[in-house]
């Protein structure tokens, strides 16, 4: 099971992409202005997990780290937090550098991980 899958529970929509251009027609419900990058969702719409969604979309199409089991993401607005186990710094490396790599990431915290 993906990432995709496994944290949001359900399959990754169509056309999904890991860094869309904002829809034109996206707006931002609490201020009604433009989307920030990390509610962007991963066809371009607002989303409130958006930047989540599409860290785990870069996961999943990352073979180097697709079966990584143990391991969580979320947000804290423009911050990824991975949580859970990984089974070598290596992997956990590389999982950095594809969040990091994700628009709208500013940070990425890894305290919550364990290796090994």
């Amino acid at each position: 099971m993906g990432f995709f899958k496994k944290l949001f529970g359900m399959e990754k929509p169509a056309n999904a992409q890991v860094n869309p251009t904002p829809a034109p027609e996206a707006t931002d419900p609490e201020t009604g202005g433009e989307v920030a990058p990390e509610r962007v969702g991963v066809n371009g719409e607002y989303d409130q997990s958006g930047l989540a969604k599409r860290v785990a979309l870069a996961f999943d199409e990352d073979a180097s780290v697709t079966d990584v089991e143990g391991l969580w993401v979320a947000q804290t607005g423009s911050s990824v937090v991975l949580k859970g186990a990984v089974p070598s710094q290596e992997i956990l490396d590389r999982m950095v550098e594809l969040a990091s790599g994700v628009s709208g990431t500013t940070d990425v915290s890894i305290d919550q991980v364990t290796v090994g």
